[in-house]
């Protein structure tokens, strides 16, 4: 059936959709016929965290609080939300030689996490040294259950060497089963990768075209040759979850409590991009916020994202590449 207007909904990155362009003043269509108009554009949909000078989460914030800029350009907000929506987490495990001493606190701290978490959560398990593997049974996609998750976080022995990159490529994919609306991956591991077939540049690409926000959790000995904590802070970073470095294995606990918090009290905010070009170019983001008796706020939200590539655009480019003397 058509409507005066069609609309039509698309993923693009991070979210996006298709809405009507502006209906002309005083239409007129000819007897008996309906006019259809359709215009892409882009719907940039963010999730952030705010916090004081003391570091304490802050809600009750409004959507005049916030500013958006895109590329040091303010954007208009079209909708804004905070409340507490189930999301679908990934529990990315290193379960390589090095954190054998390790593993009963951060089974623990998962478990914690889990218990800190909404109800409706979906979560799963990946486990990892050079291998991957899913932890729950195939049968099992997600769980809500912490006795699952606990059999999951046990289901293989500390061994081997570390495939940290294709371990998380593996969990971003499976972030896309899950039903719900937001998406979150908690990495625990030293952040160095010896075993690999995915890049560096690889998962920092598809973790920047995914909607997931990344928490990390480096635990490492300081004389540990293939730490790598650069890597876990750029992941958080980009995405705009956190990194965190606790000093002893008996931290994570509450850090997890802490990320599940940091999940249930985050804000959401949509907004049209002002530069609508589909160049496939990276865009960078930053959110500010500013609200009177809170005193300097800091906001955390991705970074930015790569604007959608128009077929067209891309075809010609192409064919102009191929015509281009060597």
């Amino acid at each position: 059936m058509l409507f005066p207007i069609s609309l039509v909904f698309v993923i693009l990155s991070p979210v996006s959709v298709n809405l009507p362009a502006r209906i002309p003043q005083n239409p007129q269509p000819q007897s008996g016929q309906q006019f259809e108009i359709q215009k892409n554009v882009e719907l940039v949909v963010l999730r952030m965290s705010v916090r004081d000078s003391q570091g304490t989460l802050v809600s009750g914030l409004k959507q005049h609080d916030f500013q958006v800029f895109e590329d040091k350009v303010p954007q208009e907000i079209e909708t804004f939300s905070q409340e507490d929506i189930p999301v679908v987490v990934g529990l990315v495990v290193d379960n390589s030689a090095s954190m054998r001493t390790k593993r009963a606190d951060v089974i623990t701290a998962a478990l914690a996490f889990a218990q800190s978490s909404n109800m409706q959560d979906q979560m799963f398990v990946i486990n990892f040294n050079e291998t991957v593997s899913f932890g729950l049974p195939p049968e099992l996609p997600f769980t809500d259950q912490a006795e699952r998750l606990r059999a999951a976080l046990l289901r293989n022995s500390p061994d081997g060497r570390t495939a940290l990159y294709d371990a998380t490529s593996y969990a971003l994919e499976h972030l896309r089963k899950g039903d719900r609306d937001r998406r979150a991956l908690i990495i625990v591991s030293d952040g160095g990768d010896n075993a690999s077939n995915h890049t560096l540049a690889q998962i920092r690409a598809a973790a920047i075209h995914s909607d997931a926000i990344i928490y990390t959790i480096g635990l490492f000995d300081r004389d540990d040759p293939d730490r790598n904590p650069r890597v876990l802070k750029d992941l958080a970073k980009t995405t705009g979850g956190e990194a965190f470095f606790p000093d002893s294995s008996q931290d994570v606990v509450p850090i997890c409590e802490q990320i599940a918090q940091d999940i249930r009290h985050q804000y959401t905010i949509a907004y049209v991009p002002i530069n609508t070009k589909q160049d496939g170019t990276y865009r960078s983001i930053e959110v500010k916020a500013h609200a009177p008796g809170h005193g300097k706020l800091s906001v955390r939200t991705r970074t930015g994202y790569y604007a959608p590539l128009d077929h067209q655009a891309s075809a010609s480019i192409g064919a102009n590449h191929h015509d281009a003397p060597h």
